[in-house]
C-alpha cells in the first residue's frame, strides 16, 4: 500500500495509456462525460484531475470553458498544464476534502476514477461541498470503478481495513487502496447528500458513470 500523492506521482508519464488502453470502459467514459454536461457549462470544477485525459472531450464541445481543477499529484497537475497551455485552467495542488470549493459556483462538477478509496461517510461529506458548490441546475458527473453487489463492496472495504491495521495507518491518511462501492450505494449516497436526483447512465466492465442534479 503507497501513500496516494506517492503512488500516482510514480505513475504519471504513463497513466494516460494504461487508462485509455487498460482499463475496460474509460476510453467511452472519456467520451461519455464531454456529452453529459450541461448544454451552457461555463464553470466547470474537476475533482481528482489528473493528468486532465476528461477535459480533451470537454473541451471538445466547450472551447472556452473555465476550470477549476484539484489532485494530490503535483507531477499529473504538470502534464495536465502541458496540454491545455492556452485553456483557462486553474489549478489547486491538495486534497479535494479540505479545499474550498465555495458556494454556488459551479455548472458542473466531474470526476473521474478517483472516488473507489474511501469511505461512505467522507465520500457523503465531499458530496455535500459538491451540491453546495453548483448553482442551481447543476450536475455533478462522477465515474468510478464500482460493483455490482453488496458482498464485493464488502470484501474491498474489510481488506482495507485489515492491511490499514496491520501497517498502523490511520484511517484519516490517503493511501491508495481500491474499495469501490455499489452503483445503488453511489446514488443513495448522492441523495443523502442533497443531490435531487440521481441515476447511472453509463456502465461498461466496471467503469460506471452516474449523475447527480441540484434542483434547488
Amino acid at each position: 500500500m503507497e501513500k496516494m500523492d506517492e503512488f500516482f506521482t510514480a505513475r504519471a508519464e504513463g497513466y494516460d495509456e494504461h487508462m485509455l488502453n487498460e482499463v475496460e470502459g474509460c476510453r467511452e467514459a472519456y467520451l461519455k462525460m464531454g456529452e453529459l454536461l450541461p448544454d451552457k457549462a461555463e464553470n466547470l470544477l474537476d475533482l481528482g484531475c489528473g493528468t486532465g485525459l476528461e477535459l480533451e472531450s470537454v473541451f471538445a464541445r466547450f472551447p472556452g470553458v473555465s476550470v477549476t481543477g484539484i489532485d494530490l499529484s503535483k507531477a499529473m497537475l504538470d502534464r495536465l498544464s502541458e496540454k491545455y497551455r492556452e485553456k483557462n485552467i486553474t489549478l489547486i495542488n491538495g486534497d479535494y476534502f479540505s479545499a474550498d470549493l465555495g458556494q454556488n459556483r459551479f455548472d458542473a462538477a466531474v470526476s473521474f476514477q478517483t472516488m473507489h478509496h474511501f469511505s461512505h461517510e467522507m465520500k457523503i461529506g465531499l458530496y455535500k461541498k459538491i451540491c453546495h458548490s453548483l448553482k442551481s441546475g447543476g450536475l455533478y458527473i462522477e465515474c468510478d470503478y464500482m460493483v455490482e453487489t453488496q458482498e464485493e463492496e464488502e470484501h474491498w472495504y474489510a481488506e482495507n481495513a485489515r492491511i490499514r491495521k496491520e501497517l498502523n495507518i490511520p484511517e484519516n491518511e490517503f493511501y491508495h487502496y481500491d474499495t469501490p462501492c455499489t452503483f445503488e450505494n453511489q446514488i443513495k449516497m448522492f441523495l443523502t447528500a442533497g443531490f435531487s436526483t440521481a441515476e447511472k447512465v453509463f456502465r461498461m466492465g466496471n467503469t460506471t458513470i452516474i449523475t447527480a442534479k441540484k434542483d434547488w
